[in-house]
């Protein structure tokens, strides 16, 4: 299998990586030189990994090929590639739909939708598909667990839900810079909180048939601290301004 990625960023550079390292079945990866850096690291770094001269090189090369550019640019560079009819073709551009992409790419071809992250690299990621597609699971189940979804539905809601990874480092930074103002170096307060926060993901992952909710309630004493903290995050509007910004995010992702 020859594997394409038109956009080479972060998530291609994660994506390769995973593949690479996850022994699967490749004759070659092929990666667009636009970010020359990140191409020339990957090529470098792996053997299977080729530079084309060109967009339109990879989707020439590729069996199963990448769509993984920025959505401010993808009309732009996807509409000036010429795709084979009935080419397997995965986009893990944001906030694309199916209808626009067909329409840019000009060939029936075989299209999925993905939403890979950053932890591919290290098989540990989580990617939502769609339409379902087997052979396209088995790529990313390679690269940690792959859901397919049956409806459009469920992929944009798990898509808009992908968008929480900033806000979850962004209450681990503002924690860690309370304890720096309070006088704990920031290096010894992050090297708490981190795995603290890391600690609680993985008892939410293990436990899946316990509720959430549950589980907050487990680890809140009845008039304890963090029964405390809670209380004052929905007073103070914190559970409303996290769905509002979920339903704006969905509201973007359905275009």
């Amino acid at each position: 299998m020859r594997i394409g990625f038109v956009g080479t960023g972060t998530i291609t550079e994660a994506m390769v990586t995973g593949i690479v390292t996850s022994g699967f079945d490749i004759t070659e990866i092929v990666v667009s030189p636009r970010n020359r850096e990140i191409a020339a690291r990957l090529a470098n770094r792996f053997p299977a990994v080729r530079i084309a001269k060109d967009n339109q090189e990879v989707v020439g090369s590729a069996d199963v090929l990448f769509l993984a550019v920025r959505p401010q640019i993808a009309e732009e560079v996807v509409s000036g590639l010429k795709f084979r009819a009935g080419q397997t073709v995965v986009s893990v551009i944001a906030a694309t739909d199916r209808p626009r992409l067909l329409g840019w790419i000009k060939e029936e071809v075989d299209l999925t939708q993905a939403v890979p992250l950053p932890f591919v690299a290290e098989h540990q990621g989580v990617t939502a598909i769609y339409p379902p597609n087997p052979a396209i699971a088995v790529i990313f189940a390679a690269l940690g667990t792959a859901v397919e979804c049956d409806t459009k539905e469920e992929y944009d809601l798990l898509a808009a839900a992908s968008a929480l990874m900033g806000t979850y480092f962004g209450i681990l930074d503002r924690a860690t810079g309370w304890l720096a103002e309070k006088g704990m170096a920031r290096e010894k307060a992050r090297a708490y909180l981190a795995p603290l926060f890391a600690s609680l993901a993985q008892t939410a992952v293990q436990a899946q048939q316990t509720p959430l909710d549950d589980l907050r309630r487990e680890f809140s004493t009845v008039g304890g601290l963090n029964e405390q903290v809670f209380d004052e995050f929905e007073r103070g509007g914190g559970s409303r301004a996290l769905t509002d910004a979920l339903e704006a995010v969905l509201r973007r992702v359905k275009g």
